[in-house]
């Protein structure tokens, strides 16, 4: 295992119990209605990497000590929101998969009714989990701002229409690398820009980081394009080798698995190299944050 990997580890292995105990909080009287709960913890407690929260934290950890609960809860709450993209992702809607982080998805065991409605709690009980979580109102108003953008219309929500309506039609380089900065890219950026919000980073160093963050959203989706068509379900917790016969637009169909690969490398070392520069502008310690790029395991 390479140093990036063991940092990454241990940052995960130190801060996912966290959000996981804080996301129980979903028992503590949030939800006013049985099923309904049911539906909502189900897809919540099914797993994940909780990637989206622990880059929030790892900015913060990189501007702090130890994250305050308060904290915590902000950065949890977009792991509902993440979690209810993709309920809604899965509904006979939109990609009517069966399987998701390795167990039923949540339209198979509620309907597809409830399972609409558990996405749609999830969505609206983010945001007020943000303006809920114990941080300066200033803060509470920046992140609600930035996540309602970062998920809407202009953002995830733009990104998933776009590749509804480009099924059965080949994008351009350009045009699938917008389609991927606002389906999967848009979240990320907002998980590094909460963790600026909450550290009060400075506005030059928040540009840097969310060039990164940017960078890192891109090489996320491209690998998730990659894993489709190389990974098996159960490596992945999902179907896989949909894409294609769906006729969506990836990497993969674009350039092949190769460039695809060629490509992945690319990305990540831009990443990287963002991290680099601000390193050498600030003399600040950045190495948490390049371990997420160990996450993207390229085989050869």
């Amino acid at each position: 295992m390479s140093d990036a990997s063991q940092v990454l580890k241990n940052f995960e292995t130190e801060y996912v119990p966290q959000i996981n105990q804080t996301l129980q909080r979903l028992n503590d009287g949030w939800i006013d209605q049985p099923i309904l709960q049911s539906a909502m913890t189900y897809s919540v407690n099914a797993g994940g990497k909780r990637l989206r929260p622990l880059l929030t934290l790892a900015v913060l950890r990189t501007y702090q000590d130890q994250p305050s609960s308060g904290q915590l809860m902000a950065a949890s709450a977009l792991e509902l929101l993440h979690t209810y993209s993709l309920i809604h992702d899965d509904l006979p809607a939109m990609d009517n998969d069966e399987l998701r982080r390795g167990v039923a998805t949540n339209h198979m065991k509620f309907g597809a009714g409830m399972a609409t409605l558990a996405g749609d709690g999830l969505l609206t009980l983010a945001f007020e989990w943000l303006s809920k979580a114990d941080v300066p109102a200033a803060q509470q108003l920046a992140l609600v701002r930035a996540l309602s953008h970062a998920a809407g219309p202009a953002g995830m929500v733009a990104g998933q229409a776009q590749d509804i309506s480009s099924e059965h039609h080949q994008l351009n380089i350009d045009q699938l690398a917008k389609l991927h900065r606002q389906k999967t890219g848009a979240l990320l950026h907002y998980a590094v820009e909460a963790g600026c919000i909450m550290a009060e980073v400075n506005e030059d160093e928040r540009q840097g980081l969310l060039k990164f963050a940017d960078q890192f959203g891109l090489a996320y989706q491209i690998y998730d394009d990659l894993l489709d068509v190389t990974a098996t379900a159960k490596e992945l917790g999902k179907k896989t080798h949909k894409d294609a016969g769906e006729e969506k637009n990836t990497y993969p169909g674009l350039f092949g698995v190769a460039g695809t690969k060629q490509r992945l490398k690319q990305v990540v070392k831009s990443a990287e190299t963002q991290l680099v520069s601000l390193n050498q502008s600030t003399g600040r310690d950045y190495s948490l944050l390049n371990a997420f790029c160990s996450y993207f395991k390229i085989k050869e």
